[in-house]
This record gives structure tokens, sequence and C-alpha cells, in this order.
């Protein structure tokens, strides 16, 4: 039943649309979405909203009690465009391989996987299966070579012309396209296709033989530099040469499973086939002539079928990087962030933006702020107070149809742990103390119920932080500095000293840490900010970095109740000059 779209998350809508769809379409059978990722290389976090959309939607379906279907189409019957940059152990020398399937390129050395493509698309399983996300896996090389689309390859030769007059009515150059419309060529928009499912082949471009929308791969190399010279519609008789080595051959298409529909006919022929409802796609998607436009309309005049509901979606970028291109050497994977943040954070930044809202995922500082807006977001819900379409975007991150996924017992906040954690460097038995004197009345007992938030922010700290911003705690007073203080300076760390024993707590220390400058200054440690003047505030940046000195040498560091914590009150008496 359609829900009202004022009290309902961008999911809902979605997911009203495509019931309806599908009802219109098949009345009784399973909704079907769709993805597709080539794992051509690393699969990075654009990518991922390629799958996250679909499957956001296919959840809630479940969750009003209807079959959903998630298909995810791996790509891997693509050709091997390039060897990407930054895959350990592999070099230019791959370059062998260029045009080949990617099943058939050997895996990365050291890998336990057969071919490039399974190594890859491993890695994305695994992540996937980390988020939750339920879906159907197909392999598109399993379907070419095992003969299940010869029925739709068979068609589509016999309907070439068709798709030609089709396909001409929109092939301009991207460059052209650009200098009409006045809109520069982002370069790294057009290599974003790669590992979002749509691979950068050509359109089987008609040529003195002809057109044709079927491509070979070599039987004797197993390269698709092919070249169709002649098809026979009633013998199906294919001959092909191929200008890598030199090899030509005549084929019996109804025979033969080894090659492929080029892209912009295969994309709407397994629409059609799959008999797909909802698959987004990305912005390279859904300019004039792209995949998407040119597919809706060959879906329906050859294959009979109907182009999916699909909504365009934009780039997901990464907080201080470039625009993501999985062409490119050093791109954050589904893998990489699932190591700095747990999934239901991962799954909010996907569902909380609508697909053609563009985002950025944190792994430096900003990480933090993050988190603490994550944590502000689970106060609300629990008290009730959460507005209708935050309360939508919690609940899809922290649970699917299928059921809650694991989640930090007692999640302190993570600037909190991660701090902790710089200081410690991962020591347990230092990080157990200092984490049970944060709430002497709450104690964390063990450090169980700080995981696996905890593991996220020590590996932050470890990986993602430079070595330059990592804390140091000094080992021996600065006594020089010490000598130098004024007869302020020296009241100002008697007045915390006097009161680290009544005060140690995270909350008590921080009221002691503000409260020294407001003492000084003849105020109450309770006064409020309404109640100071403005000078204040400079007092209080004035002696939090000469605390910051004499702890840790830098002007800056951790929040300094969690930093004197860590420190430890006897460490502290010592650095300070007690």
């Amino acid at each position: 039943m359609a829900q009202s779209t004022e009290t309902t998350d961008w999911v809902s809508r979605y997911a009203d649309e495509v019931i309806a769809e599908s009802e219109r379409r098949a009345p009784g059978k399973p909704v079907v979405v769709a993805s597709g990722l080539s794992p051509s290389g690393p699969i990075h976090l654009g990518n991922l909203r390629e799958v996250m959309t679909p499957h956001l939607v296919a959840d809630e379906i479940r969750r009003r009690g209807l079959e959903c279907v998630h298909i995810l189409s791996w790509d891997d019957y693509d050709r091997y465009r390039k060897v990407p940059f930054g895959i350990p152990g592999v070099d230019e020398s791959w370059s062998e391989h260029i045009g080949k399937p990617l099943t058939a390129v050997p895996a990365p050395p050291g890998s336990a996987y057969g071919s490039w493509a399974e190594h890859f698309k491993a890695a994305m399983e695994e992540s996937l299966a980390e988020l939750g996300v339920e879906y159907r896996g197909i392999s598109q090389t399993a379907q070419y070579t095992s003969g299940a689309y010869r029925e739709q390859i068979l068609h589509a030769m016999k309907h070439r012309d068709g798709i030609d007059g089709i396909l001409a009515q929109y092939r301009t150059k991207p460059k052209a396209a650009a200098k009409k419309s006045q809109k520069p060529v982002d370069e790294a928009e057009l290599e974003a296709a790669e590992g979002s499912g749509a691979a950068a082949e050509d359109d089987g471009s008609a040529g003195g033989s002809g057109y044709f929308p079927y491509k070979p791969y070599c039987t004797a190399c197993n390269k698709d530099f092919t070249k169709v010279t002649s098809y026979d519609d009633e013998t199906t008789e294919l001959a092909y040469e191929c200008t890598a080595c030199g090899h030509a051959e005549t084929v019996v298409l109804k025979e033969f499973d080894h090659g492929k529909l080029v892209w912009k006919v295969d994309w709407p022929m397994r629409w059609a086939y799959e008999g797909v409802i909802f698959e987004p796609s990305g912005v390279d998607h859904s300019s004039p002539g792209s995949s998407f436009v040119v597919g809706g309309q060959i879906v329906r005049e050859i294959f009979e079928g109907a182009q999916p509901i699909g909504p365009m979606y934009a780039f997901v970028g990464i907080s201080g990087m470039a625009k993501m291109s999985s062409s490119k050497g050093g791109v954050p994977t589904p893998a990489d962030a699932l190591e700095i943040m747990e999934a239901p954070l991962l799954r909010w930044l996907y569902a909380r933006r609508k697909p053609n809202q563009s985002f950025k995922i944190a792994f430096d500082q900003e990480i933090q702020r993050l988190y603490d807006e994550w944590d502000k977001l689970e106060a609300k819900v629990a008290d009730g107070s959460v507005l209708p379409a935050d309360a939508a975007a919690h609940t899809r991150a922290v649970r699917t149809a299928a059921g809650d996924l694991p989640r930090t017992p007692r999640p302190l906040p993570y600037r909190t742990l991660a701090s902790v954690m710089d200081i410690t460097a991962g020591h347990d038995e230092q990080t157990l103390r200092i984490l049970t004197e944060l709430d002497p009345e709450k104690p964390v007992s063990s450090l169980d119920e700080v995981r696996p938030r905890l593991d996220r922010a020590e590996h932050w700290i470890t990986n993602q932080v430079p070595a330059e911003q990592r804390t140091i705690v000094r080992d021996e007073p600065d006594t020089e500095l010490l000598g130098s203080l004024d007869d302020e300076g020296r009241e100002s760390l008697r007045l915390l000293l006097e009161g680290l024993d009544s005060h140690w707590s995270l909350d008590g220390l921080t009221h002691l840490v503000y409260g020294v400058p407001k003492v000084q200054a003849g105020f109450s440690a309770d006064a409020t900010a309404k109640e100071l003047p403005p000078e204040i505030k400079t007092a209080q940046r004035s002696f939090f970095a000469l605390l910051y000195r004499l702890l840790v040498s830098r002007e800056t560091g951790p929040r300094l109740p969690t930093l004197l914590l860590a420190v430890g009150a006897d460490r502290v008496r010592k650095l300070l000059g007690a």
C-alpha cells in the first residue's frame, strides 16, 4: 500500500513506485531490482552506491512483506581495458592481457583466487555481507558461456539494422556534445563508469562490412580485438578476424558461446531477460546518448521489454581526496571504510541522502564529527524527538528486513576512543584503565563492551592519522618551560593539581579544566558563558595551550579531559611540576 509522501523518506517513495510498476507489469511475481558491478579493479565507495540504492529499496519492499529479488550482475565478462595503477605486484607487463575477459586474466600475485575478476569480486562480497546486503549474484561470464543468452544474441543479430538505426540517432563524440552544450567534459566522470557495470565498450559501430551488435572473443588469443566480417541470418554462420593475432574463422553463432553483445545492447537485453523494475545508474548514464537513455529505446523497440525505473545517483567523494575512479590507485573501497567505521554508520551515509545528492565519506578528522552526528541521532531516536525522515534513515542503517546488524553494546564517543588509542598505542590494560575512569559511576568492565567501535577508532588513528599528528606524551617534565612561568601560570597549574583527585572522571575533568581560568578571574567555576566576559575564552585557550605544551610538547592535541585521564594522575602531577 502506498504511504504518504509527506511522512516518508526517499526509499519509501521509490518502493511505492516500484511496487506499483511491478504489479502493473508482472502481477503476482517477485519484484526485481538490479545492480551491476565490473570487477576490473578495486570496487570503490562510489560503486557501492550502485548497490546500496537498490538494496535500500528492495529491503523496504521486503519489510512490507513482499518478495523482492535484488540481482547483482558481476560484469566479469567485460574486457580487461587497462592496467590499474597501484595494485601490488601488477605492472605494465600486465598489458599483455588487455582485451581478454576479466575472468581470463590472472589474479594479482599472491591472491587466493583464480582470476582477476574473482579476486576483486571476493573483496566486495565480503563487504556486502558485513553491510547486510542480500542479493542474488549473477556472473555474466557464466551466463554468456553457458548459452543462457543465445536466443537474445541471435535476436539482436537479426535486428541489427534496427539497433544500428537507434544508435545512429545518438552517436556523438562526448567532447563534441560537451562543446555544443558549452559544458566541459569531466574526464574523471567519464572514467567513473568503470566498476559500475558500464564498461566503456564501443557500441558495435558500423564498418565496411555492416553493423554487428555482437563481438566475439578470439578463440586463439582470447582477446576481443575482433571484427565481424560477415553474418548469415539463416545459418547463423559468423565470420570474424582478429587484429591482435591474425586469427580468422567462421563459427555457427547458434552454437558459439565465446563472445558478448556490446554494452549498449547487452544492458537493455538483460532488463528484458530478468524483468528488472528498478535499476539506478550514475550521472554518466543519464545524459543524451548515454547507455541508459539509448537502452530505453532498444529494450522497447528490439527486445519488447520495458526500461526500469532508473534514478540517477550522484558521485560519492572522500574528505580530502579527488573524485573517485577505480582506474586510479589508492581509491578507498567499502572494506577500507569498514575498517574505520561500523557498518550501520556506513549504511546511514547512503540512506540519508537522496540518490541525486552527492556526499563525502570521511577518512580524515571529519570522521569524528560524523560519529558525533550519528550519536546525536541515536539519542534523538531513544528519546522520541527524532524527525520522521531521520528516523527512517536510522532504521535502515541499523537493521534490514532480515534482522539487526551487529552494534557496539556501549558506544562511547568515537573521538574519545580515538584519543585513548592514540595515547595508549593499543595497550589493552592501559585502555581499559582509562575507559573505566571515564565514568566511575558506570565503569567499563570489559573492552568487549566498546567493540567493534574501539577497534575501528584504533585502526583510524593508526592508519589514517599522519605520524606528525599522533600524540606522544612527554617522559620528563619540561623544566625550562616550568621555570619560565609567571605567578599566574603557576597558580593555574596549582588549581588544576588541587582538583585532580576530586574531579577524576571525564565530566569532572571537563568541569575542572574549563573552571580554572574562571576561578582565577574571580568567577565561580560553574559560571556560564553568558555570565562571563569575552576575555575568559582567551584565558581558557592560553591555559589549554600551556597544558598541551607541558604534556605533549605541542599547542594542541586530544581533548584535555581525555588526555589527562589517559596520561594518569601520577604522571600528570610529575609533568606539571608537582
